[in-house]
């Protein structure tokens, strides 16, 4: 049993000080996965990695985290939570695009306008929730993938299957995904 699930069951029994120190043992790992998914925001992102592992601990709970089965479920909740705040930043983000806080501009200095990474991050979503009605194994792999950056054998662990298993399903999610944010556009 690692030292995470350790902690996880000593705040399960009502441990005030399992929670600092769970927190200070998972700091580093979640920071690697709100790091990886950062790296693939565009420019002018405002969010930093390290903000973003607050924010998905002060979503699970804070100090008084629930009852977690064991590390995977853990760091599934953790990914999911990030995926969620990250959502929200671009739904806010795309609000605003669309009439809040207008700004005069120099014609000089107009551009024309690209898709940016948070319609992308929305368009993946919408995607998400689509193939989740279909396979929800699927759905969740790239979930895991596409939002925390977890690698196969991450995957594997976190879900409980075998890492072939997580490969094939990425492969054909990935495939599915390609053809379904094709025809958004």
């Amino acid at each position: 049993m690692s030292n995470v699930t350790e902690f996880l069951r000593a705040m399960g029994e009502g441990d005030l000080k399992a929670g600092d120190e769970l927190f200070s043992l998972v700091y580093d790992e979640l920071r690697t996965m709100a790091a990886a998914k950062m790296a693939h925001e565009g420019p002018g992102q405002t969010l930093q990695p390290t903000a973003l592992v607050h924010e998905a601990w002060l979503r699970l709970g804070g100090d008084a985290q629930p009852n977690w089965n064991n590390r995977a479920h853990y760091f599934a909740a953790a990914s999911e939570a990030m995926r969620r705040i990250l959502i929200e930043r671009a739904r806010s983000k795309a609000r605003l695009r669309r009439g809040g806080e207008w700004q005069r501009v120099d014609f000089e200095n107009v551009t024309v306008a690209i898709e940016d990474a948070d319609d992308t991050v929305l368009a993946v979503n919408e995607a998400i929730e689509k193939l989740a009605a279909q396979d929800s194994l699927k759905a969740e792999i790239v979930k895991l993938r596409y939002f925390a950056g977890m690698s196969h054998q991450e995957i594997a662990d976190a879900l409980g299957v075998a890492e072939p298993t997580v490969r094939r399903h990425w492969t054909f999610a990935r495939s599915w995904l390609y053809a379904e944010l094709k025809s958004q556009r």
